[in-house]
C-alpha cells in the first residue's frame, strides 16, 4: 500500500510522487501508462533493485557521487541510449541517490530533446529533495550544478524499503535537507516517522515548484542553507557531503540573518538546535579559507553581478536577500567554530 501520494500540479507536466514500502513495484504500470516500447534503466544499485518494467530494457550502471556529475557522464549515457536504439517513443528510469537522479534526468532531458524519465530514488536525500522538482544538472570546476535543464519526471517512486540498507552517513546526509525544511515551511518535523518527514518535505517542494517552476521567485526558498553549503562542498573536494554542508549552511544562514538584524538571537539559536537534533554538523571544516568560501559563493546561481545573495529568515519569513555586505559575511564566517573533517 502507498503510505503517501503527493501530486505536483504542473498542467501537462504534472506527476505524482509515491512514498512508502514497495512502491517501486508500480514501475510496470507507469511504463505502460507512458506507452513506452522500451526503457533504459540507469541504476547505481544491484540489478534486482529495479523491477522488470514489462518491456525490453537496457540496464546500465551508474555511479553515485559528485565526481560522476559531469558532462562526460551525460554524454556516455546518451551514447548508450543511442546504441540501444532508444527513440522518442521510449523512456528512461533512474535508480540511485541524488547525483544519479540529477545526471540521468539531464541525459533524459537532452537525448532526442527529451524523453520521459521515472525516478526511483534510493537515498533519504534523494527521496526528500533531489528526485522532485525537475532540476537536473552537472558540475563544473567553477561551481555546482552550473550546467543543467528543467525536466520534470513522469513519476517518482520513493520506495522506503530502499532506506533499510542505508549506511549511517547517508541518513545524516538526508537529514540535512529535512533540517533546512524546518525554516522554509514544513514546520517542526522532529520526532515524526521518516515517511511522514519525506512526505512533508516533498509536499512543500511540490507546492513551491507548482508556483515557480523555473526559479523566477519563490523557488529560491529551496536553496536555504545551500549557498554556503555548495561552497563548502567545493572547498573540501566533496569530502563534506551535500546534506551535511547544507546543515552548516543553515546554521550560517541563521547567524547571518541575526547579524543583519532580521531575526532574534533566539531564532538564530533555533537553527543550531534543529541541526544538532538530526545529528548534523554545525561547524565549518577546519582549514577552509574565508576568502575562498566567499569567492565560491559569488558564483552561486542566485548571485548577480558578482554580489552575494542568500536566502535568509526574516520578519516576513524566509526570502532572497541580494547584495549582502561581504565584510558582514566574512565576520559571521570567522565567528563560526570549526572542526577537522573525519572520514
Amino acid at each position: 500500500m502507498t503510505a503517501h501520494r503527493v501530486d505536483v500540479p504542473l498542467g501537462e507536466r504534472a506527476y505524482s510522487v509515491h512514498i512508502g514500502p514497495g512502491v517501486r513495484q508500480r514501475l510496470p504500470e507507469v511504463v505502460e501508462r507512458l506507452g513506452a516500447r522500451r526503457v533504459a534503466i540507469v541504476s547505481a544499485r544491484p540489478p534486482d533493485a529495479v523491477p522488470d518494467p514489462g518491456v525490453p530494457a537496457l540496464r546500465t550502471r551508474a555511479n553515485d557521487g559528485e565526481q560522476a556529475k559531469t558532462l562526460a557522464t551525460v554524454e556516455g549515457l546518451c551514447r548508450e541510449f543511442a546504441a540501444f536504439g532508444l527513440t522518442r517513443a521510449d523512456a528512461v528510469v533512474s535508480c540511485g541517490g541524488g547525483t544519479t537522479t540529477d545526471v540521468v534526468g539531464l541525459a533524459a532531458a537532452l537525448y532526442h530533446r527529451g524523453l520521459p524519465v521515472v525516478h526511483l530514488p534510493t537515498s533519504l536525500l534523494a527521496q526528500v529533495d533531489a528526485s522532485v522538482g525537475g532540476k537536473t544538472a552537472v558540475n563544473l570546476p567553477a561551481g555546482k550544478n552550473l550546467v543543467g535543464a528543467y525536466w520534470q519526471p513522469a513519476e517518482v517512486l520513493c520506495d522506503t524499503d530502499f532506506l533499510a540498507t542505508l549506511p549511517e552517513p547517508e541518513w545524516t546526509n538526508g537529514y540535512g535537507e529535512i533540517a533546512r525544511a524546518h525554516f522554509i515551511g514544513t514546520g517542526d518535523l522532529r520526532g515524526r516517522a521518516v515517511p511522514d518527514q519525506i512526505a512533508a518535505s516533498v509536499a512543500l517542494k511540490a507546492a513551491i515548484v507548482a508556483e515557480d517552476e523555473r526559479d523566477a521567485g519563490r523557488r529560491h526558498l529551496l536553496n536555504y542553507g545551500h549557498t554556503l553549503g555548495h561552497a563548502i562542498e567545493l572547498a573540501t573536494g566533496f569530502r563534506r557531503r551535500h546534506g551535511e554542508a547544507v546543515a552548516v549552511g543553515t546554521v550560517f544562514a541563521g547567524r547571518l540573518a541575526r547579524a543583519l538584524g532580521r531575526i532574534t538571537g533566539e531564532r538564530a539559536l533555533e537553527h543550531t538546535e534543529v541541526v544538532r537534533h538530526y545529528g548534523l554538523p554545525d561547524t565549518l571544516p577546519a582549514g577552509v579559507d574565508t576568502d575562498e568560501l566567499i569567492s565560491l559563493m559569488r558564483s552561486d546561481k542566485k548571485a548577480t553581478g558578482g554580489g552575494l545573495a542568500f536566502v535568509l529568515d526574516g520578519p516576513a519569513g524566509p526570502e532572497l536577500v541580494r547584495d549582502v555586505d561581504p565584510a558582514t559575511v566574512a565576520a559571521v564566517l570567522d565567528a563560526m567554530p570549526s572542526a577537522v573533517l573525519t572520514a
